[in-house]
């Protein structure tokens, strides 16, 4: 190692060391949630906050807390960095195993984020790979697993339809021929779209109702098109592919990272839930759940909540005037990750509703998330007040994390949750 070299990482050590000892105060708001938050005025922070507990796992016989009238037991365990979830017809589960993997760091800030996360169980090396898991005996734990692929580019998205798996990685879509009760894939899968990798990683996938396109959500790269609006071509928005022509197109776009996606069922309208901007305060803007249309724009970089305009980003005053408000606020930076809907009865005391596993907030002085939630929905939009379900991943000094809910998914009754700090897939049932 050179002595510039030398240099430039003591800089780099000393400058993370001071944002990682950074005091907070009591800069945290009323949780901005539901369909008319209370949203605080935007704080640009010249260093943003930086906040992430200590992995640090269950311990046996330690599980998450649920909420009255329901129980909890580890589904399966001992997994490496479960994220999302799919049912297969025959009542396999597939969970995709990946993580974010950093980029090369460049200022104390990228040093002091890594260091944290690292820490936090959020970076390193990235599994790249699906699992099967087989409950054959139906007793709510899965006795069998299989690798079912490997070598993938953080796989995410999962999804089945006659005869196919479609597999969403970081950079493509790609379909696998399968037949039922198989358990490994084969053959180096067919490409049916592209995408940029890196930044927000992620690929969900959903069918729609008629079973005759995929959506597919594609975050930004950066946080506010931090390298220009070229770099985000293709991004922040969910595409939808369609399978006869195999043509892939923006949907709706002006959506900063759209991670989980379900369908309300009485009105089958998609409805995602998106991971909002950073730098502007605790609950600035909030993340939230959103019906989505085609052609929709909501916002993304130059506003938020509607028209509420992000003066750090160059301004386009036509964008800002057809911006769609959200439906519903989940809080800042819960990063809300998972979706599924969930029909009244599935769980005691739970009406019609979505679902959402939130993975829990690094960047704010109090943190949020950390939880899987039911958001109620009444006539076909989220109304009333959000529900927790299980609790407990963090610890209450908030010093440690016990995991972190991802995907969440419903099989014979139950739901699903993959945790991916705990290395876990949970199943919540009624007591």
């Amino acid at each position: 190692m050179g002595f510039a070299e030398v240099v430039a990482r003591g800089v780099a050590m000393v400058g993370a060391t001071m944002i990682l000892m950074r005091r907070w105060g009591s800069e945290s708001a009323a949780p901005a949630i539901g369909a008319a938050p209370q949203i605080p005025l935007a704080k640009p922070q010249g260093i943003p906050t930086l906040k992430m507990p200590t992995a640090r796992g269950w311990a046996l016989g330690h599980v998450p807390t649920c909420a009255p009238g329901l129980k909890v037991n580890a589904f399966a365990t001992g997994l490496n960095h479960p994220r999302s979830l799919e049912i297969l017809p025959n009542g396999d589960v597939l969970t995709a195993e990946a993580m974010f993997v950093p980029g090369g760091i460049k200022t104390p800030f990228d040093y002091a984020i890594h260091v944290t996360m690292k820490r936090a169980a959020a970076v390193g090396d990235s599994p790249n790979r699906v699992i099967l898991l087989r409950d054959a005996d139906r007793d709510g734990v899965a006795e069998a697993r299989e690798i079912f692929i490997d070598q993938q580019n953080q796989p995410f998205g999962l999804l089945y339809h006659q005869g196919t798996i479609y597999l969403g990685n970081t950079d493509q879509l790609l379909a696998f021929p399968y037949s039922d009760g198989q358990t490994k894939l084969t053959g180096p899968g067919r490409p049916l779209a592209a995408f940029k990798a890196g930044g927000h990683w992620t690929r969900s996938l959903i069918l729609s109702p008629d079973q005759s396109q995929i959506y597919i959500g594609v975050g930004s790269d950066t946080n506010i098109a931090d390298n220009g609006m070229q770099a985000e071509e293709g991004r922040a928005m969910i595409q939808v592919h369609d399978i006869a022509s195999g043509q892939t197109r923006p949907f709706a776009t002006g959506l900063r990272n759209p991670v989980g996606m379900a369908w309300e069922p009485s009105s089958q309208t998609l409805f995602t839930v998106v991971n909002e901007r950073d730098g502007l305060g605790d609950e600035t803007p909030p993340d939230y759940l959103t019906s989505v249309v085609d052609g929709g724009f909501y916002g993304w970089p130059y506003c938020y909540w509607g028209q509420i305009v992000d003066d750090r980003v160059p301004q386009d005053a036509a964008m800002v005037a057809r911006a769609v408000q959200p439906d519903y606020a989940l809080g800042g930076h819960t990063a809300s990750l998972g979706l599924c809907w969930m029909p009244a009865g599935t769980l005691p005391g739970f009406g019609d509703g979505m679902v959402i596993g939130q993975h829990g907030s690094w960047n704010r002085s109090t943190l949020s998330g950390y939880k899987v939630i039911f958001v109620p929905f009444v006539d076909g939009k989220p109304q009333g007040e959000a529900r927790t379900i299980l609790s407990g991943f963090l610890s209450e000094d908030e010093k440690y994390s016990y995991g972190r809910p991802v995907g969440v998914a419903l099989k014979d009754g139950a739901l699903l949750v993959a945790d991916d700090v705990g290395d876990v897939i949970w199943r919540v049932t009624g007591a």
